[in-house]
C-alpha cells in the first residue's frame, strides 16, 4: 500500500497586506495627480480674478467701494442741567430726532426695485414719496417747533434732487421711531439734543443759553452765554462713538439704520446754584416795572445771604429769551449786576462810618459842627441842601447823607486808613461769585492819588464798582464785620446724584463785631420818619417796612457827561442797599437805578423786595421797634 503523497513544507504566513490594498495605493497615487491638477487650476482662475480686480474692474470696484464705507463717529452726551437751590429745573435738555433722507439714493434704489419687481414695488418714485409724506405729516402733525411738515412740504423735500435733506430737526424720539419702522430704506434718525428754559427769560442773564451745534465735532449741544458757556466743560460730559456706513466718500451722509458698536457716552454734571427761582421771580418783577415806571436806562437788584454771601436773586430789567437769544440785544444779555460799573454816590459813605468807629474816633452820639460846604485841595462840596454850620451827631451825619460831616469824619480816619477800608471791602478787584462776565470796578491806588481824590472817594465818587460788590460791603456789615466773597454755585451732581459741594470761600475781616453792630444800629436811623420834625428825617424813608429794622444807605451820584467830560447836572445812578432785618440780618439788597427820571430813589425798590422776602422766608419780625434818633440838634 502505497505510503501518504509527500507535501513541500508549508508556506509561512505573509506580513504584507493583501492584494486589495496594493489596488487602493494605485487610486492614492490617482487622487494626488487630480489634486494637483485643481489647484493649478484655482490659481490659475485665481490669478485671472486678480488681474480682472486689480485691472479691468479697479475703477469701478473703487467707486463701489466710495460709495459705502464705515466711518466713527461721536456721539455727544447728555448735558447736565442748571437747577436753583431747592432742586427747581432753570435748563436741562431733552433728546430729539432729526429725520431725514438720502433723497437722490432713495429714487435710485426705489427705481431699481420697480424694474425688477414692479409687483412688489408699484408706481413711481413720486408716488412712493407721496405715501411717505402723507405718514410722516400725520404722525408729526402741520409743523413740529416752528418747522412746517405738512404733507405738501415734506413731498417736496422727498423728491428734491439733492443728495441729503433734513426733513425735521426737532422731532419726538417715538414718532421718528415709527416713521423709521416704516419706512427704513428711506429714512434715517439722527440724535439730537435740544436745551429747554422752562421758565423762560427767567434769570437769562444769568443762565446763559446753549443750542445744538450740527457744525461742531462732535455735533453737540454747546453754550453760548451765562453760565452755559461758562460752565461748558462741566455741564457737557464725554462723548461716546458709534459706527456707521455712509455714502459717496461723504462722512456727512450717514445710511440709514447702519449704526452699530456704541460706545456709552458720559454725561455732563448739573450745577446746583445758590439762586431762588421764586424769589428770582419776584426781584425781577420788581425791578422790570419800577425801571419802566423810573424811565431808568437800567436797572439792578441783588440779594444775598447775609451770612453765607450766596446770591439768593440777581436780577435786570432787561433780559432775554434763551431759545432766541440771536434776536437779543446786547444790552439784553448783558448782566448789568456784575458787568457794569457805576459810581455808588452816597452809599459808600458806609466805609467812611466803619473806619472811624474801628478806630475809636467816633461814637454814634458824638455831635459834628457841620458848615455848609467843605474844600479839598482845590475843590469845594457842599451838601445836597442849603445849610449853616449846624449841629449833627454822627449817626445824623449818615442818615441825613452829608457830604460834609462824611468829608469831615474821613480826614480824621486819614487816606492810609481808608485806603487799606477800601481793600477790605473787597473794592477793586473781582468777587470771584462764579457769575460770569464779572468787572473788578475801579478805585484809584493810593500813590495815584491827587489833593482832591480825597473829597471825591469817601461821598462815593471817584471810584467805581458793580451792583455784587456793593451788596458784598454791606453783606460784611451784615454778618459782624465779616465779609464772605459771593458764591453762585453750590454743588455739582454727577452720575446717580452723586452731590459735590463747591468750597465756601474763606471770610475776610472787615472790621470787629462791635463795630459792625455799631454801624448796623447807626444805619437804622436811614429809614427814620418823624413827621412833626422834617429835619430828623432819614433819607431813605420809603425803604422802611412796618414790623422789623431796616438798616440802609441810599446814593445819589452823577454821571460822566461825555461832551464836556464833567459831571452832569442832570444825570445820576441812584442806589440803595440796605440789611433785613438789622436786629438780626439774614438779607441784604443792593439795587442800582441808571438814570431814572428826576433822580427818583432805589429806595422804594427795597421796599418792595424787602416785603416779599419777609413773607417767602418767613422772617421773625424785630423784637422791637427801630429806636429814634436825634439826627440834627
Amino acid at each position: 500500500m502505497p505510503g501518504p503523497q509527500q507535501r513541500g513544507p508549508r508556506r509561512p504566513l505573509s506580513v504584507r497586506g493583501s492584494r486589495p490594498a496594493a489596488r487602493l495605493g494605485g487610486n492614492s497615487r490617482l487622487r494626488i495627480g487630480v489634486g494637483r491638477v485643481l489647484l493649478i487650476g484655482a490659481l490659475v482662475v485665481a490669478g485671472v480674478k486678480l488681474v480682472q480686480v486689480q485691472g479691468l474692474q479697479a475703477q469701478e470696484l473703487s467707486l463701489q467701494a466710495q460709495k459705502q464705507r464705515t466711518t466713527p463717529i461721536d456721539i455727544p452726551a447728555e448735558r447736565g442741567s442748571i437747577l436753583d437751590r431747592n432742586g427747581n429745573q432753570l435748563a436741562f435738555s431733552i433728546e430729539v430726532r432729526a429725520l431725514y433722507i438720502l433723497p437722490q439714493r432713495a429714487r435710485k434704489n426705489w427705481d431699481d426695485a420697480h424694474a425688477k419687481d414692479a409687483k412688489k414695488y408699484p408706481g413711481t418714485y413720486e408716488d412712493r414719496a407721496r405715501e411717505m409724506a402723507k405718514f410722516i405729516s400725520s404722525t408729526l402733525g402741520p409743523q413740529v417747533n416752528g418747522e412746517k411738515t405738512d404733507e405738501e412740504t415734506v413731498y417736496q423735500q422727498l423728491v428734491k434732487d439733492i443728495s441729503y435733506e433734513v426733513l425735521v430737526s426737532e422731532a419726538e424720539p417715538a414718532k421718528a421711531a415709527k416713521i423709521v419702522t416704516k419706512y427704513p430704506a428711506e429714512i434715517g434718525s439722527e440724535y439730537r439734543s435740544k436745551r429747554i428754559y422752562p421758565n423762560g427769560d427767567l434769570a437769562s442773564n444769568i443762565i446763559g443759553a446753549a443750542n445744538w451745534r450740527q457744525e461742531e465735532k462732535p455735533p453737540t449741544v454747546q453754550g453760548i452765554l451765562g453760565l452755559e458757556n461758562a460752565q461748558d466743560n462741566v455741564l457737557a460730559g464725554r462723548t461716546g462713538r458709534r459706527v456707521v456706513d455712509t455714502m459717496s466718500g461723504d462722512d456727512t451722509l450717514v445710511i440709514p439704520n447702519t449704526e452699530r458698536e456704541l460706545v456709552k457716552p458720559q454725561p455732563g454734571k448739573s450745577l446746583e446754584l445758590t439762586i431762588d427761582i421764586d424769589t428770582q421771580y419776584a426781584v425781577q418783577k420788581i425791578v422790570s416795572d419800577y425801571a419802566a415806571k423810573t424811565k431808568a436806562k437800567n436797572a439792578s437788584a441783588v440779594v444775598l445771604d447775609s451770612r453765607t454771601g450766596e446770591i439768593v436773586a440777581m436780577a435786570n430789567d432787561k433780559t432775554y429769551d434763551p431759545t432766541d437769544f440771536g434776536n437779543a440785544s446786547e444790552d439784553q444779555k448783558r448782566n448789568t449786576a456784575v458787568s457794569s460799573s457805576f459810581e455808588p454816590g452816597s452809599v459808600n459813605k458806609i466805609v467812611t462810618a466803619a473806619a472811624a468807629v474801628e478806630y475809636g474816633l467816633f461814637k454814634p452820639d458824638d455831635v459834628l459842627q457841620v458848615p455848609g460846604s467843605i474844600k479839598v485841595a482845590d475843590r469845594v462840596i457842599k451838601d445836597a441842601w442849603n445849610h449853616g454850620t449846624v449841629p449833627m451827631s454822627f449817626t445824623g451825619v449818615f442818615a441825613k447823607s452829608s457830604n460834609v460831616g462824611t468829608l469831615e469824619a474821613a480826614q480824621q480816619v486819614g487816606q492810609e486808613r481808608y485806603a487799606e477800608m477800601l481793600q477790605k471791602f473787597g473794592l477793586g478787584k473781582r468777587t470771584q461769585s462764579g457769575v460770569p462776565a464779572e468787572e473788578a470796578g475801579v478805585v484809584p491806588p493810593l500813590n495815584q492819588w491827587s489833593g482832591s481824590t480825597f473829597g471825591n472817594l469817601p461821598i462815593g465818587q471817584g471810584l467805581s464798582m458793580t451792583l455784587l460788590q456793593m451788596t458784598g460791603m454791606y453783606q460784611a456789615i451784615a454778618n459782624d464785620g465779616l465779609r464772605i466773597p459771593p458764591r453762585l454755585i453750590r454743588a455739582e451732581i454727577g452720575e446717580a446724584g452723586a452731590r459735590s459741594e463747591k468750597q465756601r470761600p474763606d471770610g475776610v475781616r472787615v472790621v470787629s463785631p462791635e463795630t459792625a453792630k455799631t454801624v448796623r444800629d447807626m444805619f437804622r436811623s436811614v429809614t427814620q420818619s418823624d413827621p412833626r420834625d422834617a429835619n430828623q428825617n432819614g433819607t431813605g424813608k420809603p425803604a422802611a417796612v412796618p414790623g422789623y429794622q431796616i438798616a440802609g444807605k441810599t446814593g445819589t451820584a452823577q454821571q460822566i457827561d461825555q461832551n464836556c467830560k464833567c459831571y452832569s447836572q442832570s444825570q445820576y445812578w441812584t442806589t440803595f442797599a440796605g440789611i433785613l432785618p438789622a436786629d438780626n440780618p439774614r438779607y441784604v439788597v443792593g439795587i442800582m437805578l441808571d438814570a431814572p427820571s428826576d433822580a427818583q430813589s432805589a429806595a422804594p425798590v427795597f421796599h418792595e423786595i424787602a416785603t416779599f422776602l419777609t413773607q417767602r422766608f418767613q422772617v421773625p419780625m424785630s423784637a422791637e421797634q427801630t429806636p429814634y434818633v436825634r439826627l440834627q440838634l
